[in-house]
């Protein structure tokens, strides 16, 4: 019997399938405050990566889930991206992960029961890799096949990263390139080469854990991932939190090459065009933007680089932090400063 391909089981695919920004907004508009504990250190007031609650003085707990559709036909690679992603927001919170949960919804009439089992594979594969065990978890039979994680990790009080804390005059610095969803959009009309997604599944499965390392650092301000929302969007989410402006340099901004030619061709996922929608008017860009440049800024991206707003003086060492971690891409794309919580792109090519 053949079966069908994972992605085309699915309406979107990994971080791409997100609510965009202002629906999510407008939903969550509605709902009352809940109980805000003292020991909550961050929860939904500033859209961050994973709540954190004190435990003691020297201990907080960092608790954060993700999943998603499949982004990826082959079902243990699809594991392995679902589980970094949702991982990396421990990473991004200035945290390390301790243990995980499992969540599984897998259409039982369409998938055989060994695919599941490779996409649970993938996943255990990266939590190991992580240093955590899968713990548990839950699963229910669904129309469309979906996977990730509940994370749990532990940082120091004091060395929490939150996206609200950046400061006037920092530099931003991105730790992986852009075109993760366009080579993803690319791959459902099978025009992604084998070179492309190679490297998908090489930057989607690379762990964000040089998070942990820079918390320690007191020159690191603040910290977020760039995943469904795009660069723009989560910039935005720091300088709303931090109540700052952000200029980026276009040009300085890492980017895949293929990706970025199969942009120029007019590949891009409709997550992209939603994310514009949402947070365009705060978004400058230089008159005569061709629109692939402008898609490729709100490219969402599934286990995207970490975002970091430190020390100028310190920019040199949190790159070489990247590097020695095997991030060779990651650069300074741009500044913090006061004023209206908008980006500015500039240096358009």
């Amino acid at each position: 019997m053949e079966f069908p391909k994972l992605t085309s089981l699915a309406h979107g695919g990994g971080c791409g399938c997100k609510i965009a920004p202002s629906v999510l907004q407008d939903i969550m508009a509605s709902v009352p405050a809940g109980i805000i504990p003292p020991q909550l250190l961050v929860g939904t007031e500033a859209s961050d990566d994973a709540a954190v609650y004190r435990l003691n003085d020297t201990q907080a707990l960092v608790a954060t889930t993700d999943f998603f559709t499949p982004i990826v036909d082959d079902p243990y690679d699809f594991g392995r991206i679902a589980a970094t992603n949702a991982i990396s927001d421990i990473y991004a919170m200035g945290g390390t992960p301790i243990l995980a949960l499992a969540l599984v919804g897998m259409p039982l009439d369409k998938l055989p029961l060994e695919t599941i089992g490779r996409i649970l594979e993938g996943g255990a594969s990266v939590c190991r890799e992580a240093g955590i065990p899968i713990a548990g978890g839950h699963s229910i039979d669904v129309v469309e096949p979906i996977y990730g994680l509940v994370a749990l990790g532990l940082v120091h009080p004091d060395q929490v990263k939150k996206n609200a804390a950046a400061r006037a005059g920092d530099v931003l610095i991105l730790g992986k390139p852009l075109g993760i969803g366009i080579f993803s959009a690319a791959l459902k009309k099978d025009l992604l080469s084998a070179e492309g997604y190679a490297r998908m599944v090489q930057l989607t499965t690379q762990l964000n854990r040089v998070g942990a390392q820079l918390s320690a650092m007191p020159e690191v301000h603040a910290m977020t991932d760039v995943t469904g929302f795009g660069l723009l969007g989560h910039l935005l989410e720091m300088c709303c939190g931090s109540g700052l402006s952000a200029s980026v340099d276009y040009a300085s901004v890492p980017m895949i090459p293929e990706a970025v030619q199969l942009a120029q061709q007019g590949i891009a996922t409709g997550a992209s065009t939603r994310n514009w929608a949402s947070y365009g008017a705060d978004v400058t860009l230089p008159e005569g933007t061709p629109e692939w440049q402008q898609k490729l800024l709100c490219d969402p991206q599934t286990s995207g680089g970490l975002l970091v707003s430190c020390k100028a003086e310190a920019a040199e060492a949190v790159l070489q932090v990247f590097r020695e971690a095997g991030f060779d891409a990651a650069a300074v794309i741009g500044q913090l400063e006061n004023g209206d919580p908008k980006v500015n792109v500039r240096s358009i090519l």
